[in-house]
């Protein structure tokens, strides 16, 4: 009988390319894809509408906004220690309610991994967090 080994190590680098690639979004085109999620929520100032807004979403923990009343699920996963960042925010926006159970956002989710991707890089271009990562890199780079 064969070993698995060899298959299961080149599933897993499959798996993680994939990941990691999924996470290399076009903003441009995430822009368009977020139209959808305007609606209830706002990038362009720090005010909320039916959802919170989503300046500074990466790198926050969820349920956080000042202002805004979140359904007890989204505090408590707060809470727990989690925080949105890419990995986070993919899995949050592929099945909102499944992930998050309890929680009142009433979008279904987006099914494309393109589409996530593009979103998170559009977000990206709105939280501090990610100009701060990308800003250090770039002075990894140069030195």
């Amino acid at each position: 009988m064969k070993s698995l080994k060899p298959f299961l190590i080149a599933a897993g680098a499959v798996l993680i390319s994939t990941s990691a690639h999924a996470m290399d979004g076009d903003p441009v085109a995430g822009e368009e894809v977020f139209r959808t999620c305007s609606t209830c929520h706002n990038v362009e100032e720090e005010r909320n509408k039916v959802g919170p807004h989503l300046i500074n979403v990466i790198g926050r923990t969820p349920g956080t906004v000042e202002g805004f009343r979140y359904s007890r699920a989204m505090t408590e996963f707060g809470e727990g220690g989690a925080v949105w960042d890419e990995e986070t925010i993919a899995q949050y926006l592929a099945d909102p309610r499944g992930f998050v159970r309890g929680n009142r956002m009433a979008f279904v989710g987006l099914k494309s991994e393109e589409e996530i991707a593009n979103v998170i890089a559009y977000l990206a271009q709105f939280s501090e967090t990610a100009e701060e990562g990308e800003a250090a890199e770039g002075e990894a780079a140069t030195e």
